[in-house]
Order: structure tokens, then sequence, then C-alpha cells
């Protein structure tokens, strides 16, 4: 069965859950709203969404170094409460976003931080792209739409795939985490150093 996309806005907008994942359930529930709300709740998804909403101003600051020294890595991460901020699960979290970092290189934690003047510069390279590559007019819109969309992938910690699951993106272990934990994490923020690299824009 075809799922709409506004079967996914639908779901997603009770649960709070990613687009592929309201797909993936809608998909498994062959089109069931319910038992795909079901599906969601069972995993724990639905829950760590609500989760999302809430203050959290505990953490911890996890501080990484890679390469003998080449690369550093400075990320805060937060929760609700100082017992969690302790907590093994929540500081080997902590870790794993670092070691994201490291590896992933990112700008941004999420797409939304991206100054409007970036897109529209990558917009515009993806078009220019797309006419060079003799792309049929018709389709130059979906072309650039995929290669902004892979531009978010590159940039973006939560859009990224997770260095030891590829199946996964960085948010979705963050949702993962919320579930487990039982508390909202927030990456906060994130630095980070490359021996030899120019500190200008």
């Amino acid at each position: 069965m075809a799922i709409t996309a506004e079967q996914v806005k639908e779901l997603r907008a009770a649960t709070g859950v990613g687009i592929l994942d309201c797909r993936k359930a809608l998909e498994q529930a062959d089109g069931d709203f319910d038992k795909a709300f079901d599906f969601l709740r069972e995993k724990g998804l639905a829950t760590a969404a609500k989760r999302a909403g809430r203050e959290a101003s505990e953490g911890f600051l996890e501080l990484y170094s890679h390469g003998n020294g080449r690369v550093g890595v400075m990320v805060e991460t937060n929760c609700e409460t100082d017992f969690v901020a302790r907590s093994e699960a929540f500081r080997t979290f902590a870790h794993e976003i670092a070691l994201q970092i490291a590896a992933g290189a990112p700008h941004y934690i999420s797409a939304d931080q991206i100054p409007s003047a970036e897109l529209q510069h990558e917009r515009e390279i993806a078009r220019r792209r797309a006419l060079e590559e003799g792309k049929p007019e018709n389709a130059i819109e979906r072309i650039v739409e995929g290669r902004l969309e892979k531009y978010k992938e590159e940039v973006c910690l939560l859009k990224q795939p997770y260095i030891r699951d590829e199946n996964i993106s960085v948010e979705q272990l963050l949702m993962q985490n919320i579930a487990a934990i039982g508390e909202n994490v927030i990456i906060r923020r994130f630095v980070r150093w490359e021996v030899g690299e120019s500190t200008t824009a």
C-alpha cells in the first residue's frame, strides 16, 4: 500500500517522531494510523518526542581528542536532572556525540541553524550543476531539492548518519536515548578544532 505524505504528516503531528520513522510505522501497519501510532509508542519514540519539549538545564561537557591530538571536540549535552547528568548512559551518549562530531565535522546541530543565505548559495550551485549536466528542465527542481537535502545531511549533526550504524541518523540516536534515559536530552552546542585549519570563515 502506498503511504501518502499527508498520512506521514498527520502521524508526525500526533507523535513528534521523525518523518522516516513515521513512514516506516505506517508501512508496517498497512496505512492504519492507530496501529502505526501504537507501533511508535512500543518503540518508545512517541514518548521520547513528548519529552523533547521539557526543560533541560543540567548536563555535561564532553572533551574528546582524536588522532594524537589532531582533532579536538567539546560538546555540551543537557538533561533535566543532575542524577541523569551523572549517569553512565548519559555520559556514554555525550561521548558518542563527540566521536560523531570528530568524524563527521558538522557545522550546525540542526538544519534550522543554517543561514538562509548559505542555503540559497547551495541551491544556486545545485541548479547550475544540474543545468550543466543537461538534466531535463522539468526535473531540475526535484534534483536541486535532493542535493540540498544531501548538503544538510553533511553539515547538520542531527541529519548525519550515525558513525556506528549508518541505518539511523544522529537525531534517531538522540530519540532512542531520550526514550531509554527517560528525560529530555539536548545537544546544546559544540566546537571542533583541527590542527592547521584556518580560523577565518
